[in-house]
């Protein structure tokens, strides 16, 4: 199986009309906006000399919103990544950017330049959400994009957001669910934090908004992910990126940032998965055979879930198999 290696290309609130009310893009990436446009060329050829030539790899425009840009200006940006399309080193190319800068005219150019996925930050697809966070598209504009980037044969992203202002888990679970109906190929899953300088740290600061605790963002995520995976839709990230300004506090005001959010996810995962098989009568030894791709998961984050287990077990131990899962007593 080959290894996959994206290439970043951040293009801060490039474009971007809308301040939606959690943003301080330039905050949370520390990023400033590219101005020169041989920066492309540049981190391009900076991550190649360290990826294998065997991998498959994928250049991604990040952060801004790419076709919201001029024609001129996206061109400017992927007349320097196609050339490694057509030289065969790199393999794709994939752009996010929002809802309402979709047309056909821009799908034709994209498609021109060997663009293969197209995420929308759809966020939520309830329109009171939406609205409410400022975000300055409907969901019925998501709908109509989703279906022209499909009808064009580009994989389709659409990312969400738990937390929201006015959101709900029912909702966060009936957007999941409409995301999966779109036809979307895959998706990425941000709890809503509240970022310096920004509306939301205003309704925060004046008690008119609450953001997630820890646990509660992890029981929504699982929601959502039991969603996806059983549409086996792809989920390309859980939680927000780890930039400097968010491991040092300097931006974040408050909300549920964990360096190892995903893995705190897939702990509560694997420790839902094996409560059932608690069994408080006396027994000395317990044994699970686990898919060795999910064993660190499976143990917990730090230990955690064989802790919990060593509770009623003294002696607890976790094999990897290729695709079995057994809790075994002795």
């Amino acid at each position: 199986m080959k290894t996959h290696y994206i290439i970043p290309i951040f293009i801060p609130e490039k474009a971007c009309p809308h301040r939606c009310i959690y943003c301080n893009q330039f905050n949370i990436t520390n990023q400033t906006q590219v101005t020169d446009y041989n920066y492309v060329t540049q981190t391009i050829e900076t991550y190649l000399q360290t990826i294998p030539k065997e991998a498959t790899k994928r250049i991604a425009f990040f952060g801004g919103t790419f076709t919201g840009m001029s024609m001129e200006e996206q061109n400017l940006y992927l007349e320097r990544a196609y050339p490694y399309i057509t030289r065969g080193e790199i393999d794709e190319i994939q752009l996010s950017t929002r809802p309402d800068y979709i047309n056909r005219e821009i799908l034709e150019n994209l498609k021109h330049y060997g663009v293969r996925t197209i995420e929308l930050g759809a966020q939520s697809l309830n329109n009171e959400v939406l609205q409410f966070s400022g975000r300055g598209h409907t969901v019925q504009e998501v709908e109509k994009s989703s279906s022209l980037i499909k009808r064009y044969n580009f994989k389709l992203g659409l990312q969400m957001m738990i937390g929201l202002p006015l959101d709900t888990k029912q909702r966060a679970i009936e957007t999941a669910q409409k995301i999966v109906d779109l036809g979307a190929d895959c998706t990425r899953i941000y709890p809503t934090l509240v970022i310096k300088n920004t509306f939301l740290e205003k309704l925060y600061l004046e008690g008119k908004y609450q953001p997630l605790s820890i646990a509660d963002a992890i029981d929504q995520t699982l929601a959502v992910m039991d969603i996806f995976e059983k549409s086996h839709l792809s989920i390309l990230r859980i939680g927000l990126h780890p930039s400097q300004s968010l491991l040092e506090g300097t931006e974040l005001v408050a909300g549920p940032f964990h360096v190892s959010f995903k893995e705190l996810v897939l702990s509560e995962k694997w420790r839902r998965k094996l409560q059932p098989f608690v069994d408080n009568r006396p027994h000395k030894a317990c044994v699970i055979k686990v898919p060795a791709g999910e064993i660190n998961a499976a143990v917990g984050y730090g230990g955690s879930n064989k802790k919990w287990l060593q509770q009623y077990y003294p002696n607890v131990r976790f094999i990897p198999t290729a695709d079995e899962f057994e809790v075994l007593f002795s």
